[in-house]
C-alpha cells in the first residue's frame, strides 16, 4: 500500500484532535475538586471504552459487510 501525503496529513491531523481532546479533559478533570475514581473505577471505564470501541467496530464491520454483499440493495428480489 502506496502512503501519500493525504493520508499521513489525514492521520496526523486526527491524531492531533484526539490529543488535543484528551489534554482538554485531563485539564478539566483537574480542576474538579470532587472528581476522584478509585482504582476499580478506572479499570471499569477501560473496559467499557475497550467495549464501545468492540462494538462500534463490529456494527460498522457489518454495515460494510452486508453494503459488498448487496443485501442493502432495494432492487433484490427474494
Amino acid at each position: 500500500m502506496k502512503v501519500g501525503a493525504g493520508l499521513v496529513a489525514l492521520v496526523a491531523s486526527l491524531l492531533a484532535m484526539l490529543g488535543f481532546a484528551v489534554w482538554g479533559l485531563a485539564a478539566l478533570w483537574r480542576r474538579s475538586p470532587d472528581a476522584h475514581i478509585s482504582v476499580h473505577g478506572w479499570i471499569a471505564l477501560a473496559i467499557a471504552g475497550f467495549g464501545v470501541l468492540v462494538v462500534g467496530g463490529g456494527l460498522m464491520w457489518l454495515a460494510f459487510y452486508s453494503a459488498n454483499k448487496g443485501w442493502d440493495d432495494i432492487d433484490r428480489q427474494p
